[in-house]
């Protein structure tokens, strides 16, 4: 019998992964390898900052630095380049929006500044009303870390492709089984699946919501910094730009859709100067929700099942610090932060 069954094997997964295996455990993880989930299509931006009120994002002192020195860690065992500092340059598309900044400023020294120069963007964008600078800000190669983290679990055997069905798994107070592979727990980090298909938590207050994004060639953009305005364009792999990315509430399925093309490239004709060519339109689901606060810790109800999900659009930082959470308390029993325990909801799940 091994440990861990690891269901699913986006950011959550690897992590999970990672960090068990960093403290000698036993683990097979599950993934069927679909080419557009939230995971692999992510932008990789860690911000601190976040809405029109311009506010640091919750818990971003602590977590923000633990997950660059992760990311750190985790290339330099890979012998990989997978982190890197860059900055955000803000542009406003109105005075409110400026003056939102401009408010913040005095109170956020450590994160906003005013761009030095901010006259030579002109060159490379339309706009009105000034620029601010998000810095530090950390920029995450996320397809080349779900890869090589997939790499090091095949290269150890723990890694199986295979689209899990929860019909073929057996579930006692005492063990886990999956076609023949009997763990002690099951540590579900399915994602946006994880809403509808997991008899497990399906009663928690996600709030999927789906993500679009085009990949653009932009020759002429400088690539070390982040772009925003209303849209964000983030340098991408292969010399590519990620251009995104919608939050649609209301959808009928999970494919890139015409309006969405359409309202970006018209976004982009009035804001970038420069010439550029889609090269692919993707989207996928989000497993975010309603308490914009991650899902940790074991089913309150059933002691062999575990949970890490619900990141929302803030995965790249927060899945390395609560997966090392998560594994500290199956291994040692630490606790959880509370406001990302499962426990919270224990009258919910007994209900399931």
């Amino acid at each position: 019998m091994i440990d861990y069954i690891i269901l699913g094997q986006g950011i959550c997964g690897s992590w999970m992964g990672y960090y068990l295996l960093k403290e000698g455990k036993t683990i097979m993880v599950i993934d069927n390898e679909a080419p557009f989930t939230a995971s692999r299509i992510a932008s990789g931006v860690i911000n601190p900052v976040t809405g029109r009120r311009v506010v640091k994002t919750w818990m971003i002192d602590e977590i923000m630095n633990y997950a660059a020195e992760a990311y750190k860690e985790f290339q330099e065992a890979h012998h990989t380049r997978i982190i890197s500092e860059t900055n955000i340059l803000s542009f406003h598309a109105t005075q409110q929006m400026k003056d939102a900044h401009d408010t913040r400023l005095p109170n956020q020294l450590d994160f906003l500044h005013i761009p030095e120069n901010e006259s030579q963007w002109e060159a490379y964008f339309n706009y009105r009303f000034g620029i601010t600078e998000v810095s530090p800000a950390w920029l995450v190669d996320m397809p080349s870390f779900v890869v090589h983290a997939r790499e090091t679990f095949v290269k150890n055997n723990c890694y199986l492709k295979t689209d899990f069905k929860w019909e073929d798994c057996t579930v006692t107070n005492d063990y886990v089984e999956y076609k023949g592979i009997k763990a002690s727990k099951i540590i579900c980090c399915d994602g946006a699946a994880g809403a509808e298909d997991n008899p497990y938590f399906t009663l928690l207050p996600y709030a999927k919501n789906k993500g679009e994004v085009l990949i653009l060639s932009i020759p002429d953009l400088p690539r070390n910094h982040i772009y925003k305005q209303n849209i964000t364009i983030t340098p991408w792999k292969e010399d590519l730009f990620w251009v995104g990315s919608s939050y649609e509430w209301n959808f009928s399925d999970d494919k890139p859709s015409a309006t969405f093309r359409i309202k970006t490239e018209l976004q982009l004709q009035q804001w970038l100067k420069l010439r550029y060519s889609v090269r692919e339109h993707i989207s996928a689901l989000r497993p975010a929700n309603l308490e914009r606060r991650p899902f940790a810790g074991i089913h309150p109800h059933h002691p062999t099942v575990a949970i890490l999900n619900g990141m929302g659009t803030k995965g790249c930082s927060l899945s390395p610090f609560f997966a090392n959470q998560l594994t500290q308390h199956l291994v040692h029993g630490t606790p959880i932060t509370p406001e990302a325990d499962v426990n919270r909801f224990t009258k919910v799940l007994a209900r399931g």
